[in-house]
């Protein structure tokens, strides 16, 4: 999954750590029933990209 990664490397613990931070804290407080894809962009690549079946 990785290889096909449009940004080519795998996410940080800091990078996950930035989006738990968000919605914990009072920046997000307006942010309810949200889900948040971290992936790199593989999902889009595989729909709209070169992944593209």
């Amino acid at each position: 999954m990785i290889d096909h990664c449009p940004v080519g490397r795998a996410g940080t613990s800091d990078e996950v750590a930035n989006v738990a931070a968000l919605l914990m804290g009072s920046d997000g407080a307006f942010i309810t029933g949200s889900d948040f894809l971290m992936d790199g962009s593989v999902t889009a690549s595989y729909f709209f990209g070169e992944l593209a079946p």
